[in-house]
């Protein structure tokens, strides 16, 4: 009987494991995870973990787990993949063997070499238990201090103020989101977070940080000083991918794998945050993605090609992000494009089209309260999947539908 081994036990790992049953697999499959918990969805962490205090969001429980067959092992990490014996060895000692393997290994939080984060008053985000610690710091008249102006910085200082704590957000760079956003829509994200009462400071240099027994002392380059109850850092993350390295896997800017999710070991396959990949659909450029959608397609792409279906990476890279009423989306990959088409829904939603010199829809970034923004990217989507050049005046006019652009 073949044996299966996926390291890492998160969405993708997850959704892996089940879609192999799915597909009719019928050999042994074992999901091994660091966390001493089940898979769960990470979104909610930095939004209902917090406000709400809600516990984790299971992928599955136990026993659906159980009714497919699928072994798990948590709390226990990986510490060597032996390619030449094709196993994996616990840190417990004992050893996996396997006939394929899947690394989604996932990706961690960066930390300030200045101010390593702590078990107390300077937290990253990345799992149920930071949020957990985090929560109780974000009451009303507690001030929380945020080093990082992107989607989990933003979407932490909403909770919080959310939940009454007096929030001063710090970026060093010009204006926040710079990474994929339009700064049209930055520019909303942020008045809309000035609104809500959060400092935002932009452009900063930060020149010390000290953490005292009663709080964090941030202090700028140009003298001031913020004292906080607590500092998070949100400054992005970075792909694990010390076991394959350490195993002689081929690495670029996380583990480097084909088209079809593949390793350079053509029996050792990664997904999801962990690796990067060629995609086809933007001239074969190598990119890595971290966002739920894209874990849980990767999953069962990889569960497909380890059963044998070699089947290549097709989907449109998809983001999106909710703070107090907004929710933000962008489907694509904005690069390279010279032409920006504005298209407006109503008065406080619209959506930006990035074209190609050539015409062709490259990508699309769309705000607004709710669901406004949700039905146009999602044609969006299909327009850019389908490598279409739609007309720009009929991208601006909202009377013209997209639907009839994907048609024609």
């Amino acid at each position: 009987m073949s044996s299966f081994v996926i390291v890492g036990a998160g969405e993708c790992g997850a959704r892996a494991a089940f879609a192999l049953r799915e597909r009719g697999f019928d050999g042994a499959i074992t999901l091994v995870g660091t966390e001493p918990l089940l898979p769960y969805e990470r979104p909610p962490l930095s939004k209902d973990a917090i406000v709400a205090g809600a516990g984790p969001k299971f992928v599955a429980d136990a026993a659906r787990f159980e009714a497919e067959g699928i072994r798990t092992i948590i709390g226990v990490s990986v510490a060597a993949i032996d390619r030449a014996g094709r196993s994996v060895v616990l840190s417990d000692g004992s050893r996996l063997p396997y006939d394929k393997l899947l690394l989604t290994t996932g990706a961690s939080a960066r930390e300030l070499p200045a101010a390593p984060c702590s078990d107390g008053r300077i937290r990253v985000l990345r799992s149920h238990a930071d949020a957990s610690a985090i929560r109780p710091h974000m009451a009303e008249g507690s001030h929380i201090a945020i080093i990082g102006g992107g989607f989990i910085g933003l979407e932490l200082a909403a909770s919080a103020r959310k939940l009454g704590a007096s929030v001063t957000l710090l970026e060093g760079l010009p204006r926040v989101l710079t990474r994929g956003v339009p700064a049209e829509i930055a520019e909303v994200v942020c008045n809309r977070h000035r609104g809500a009462g959060v400092d935002l400071l932009c452009g900063i240099k930060i020149a010390a940080i000290e953490e005292r027994p009663s709080e964090v002392r941030i202090t700028l380059e140009d003298g001031r000083v913020i004292a906080a109850n607590l500092l998070i850092v949100g400054i992005g993350s970075a792909p694990n991918v010390a076991l394959a390295d350490a195993a002689g896997l081929a690495i670029d800017n996380g583990i480097a794998v084909d088209q079809h999710l593949r390793t350079s070991d053509s029996d050792i396959f990664a997904a999801g945050d962990c690796c990067s990949y060629p995609l086809g659909l933007y001239g074969g450029r190598r990119i890595r993605l971290e966002s739920w959608r894209n874990a849980h397609e990767q999953g069962e792409l990889a569960a497909a090609n380890m059963a044998g279906a070699e089947a290549p990476i097709s989907s449109v890279p998809w983001f999106w992000s909710d703070q107090y009423d907004l929710t933000l989306q962008i489907a694509g990959l904005a690069e390279g494009a010279v032409t920006t088409v504005r298209r407006d829904l109503s008065a406080e939603a619209f959506i930006l089209f990035h074209l190609a010199g050539d015409g062709r829809l490259l990508a699309a970034s769309g705000i607004g309260p709710g669901n406004a923004i949700a039905r146009d990217i999602r044609l969006a989507e299909m327009l850019i999947a389908a490598g279409r050049h739609p007309d720009p005046a009929a991208l601006a006019a909202p009377e013209i539908k997209l639907k009839q652009l994907l048609a024609a």
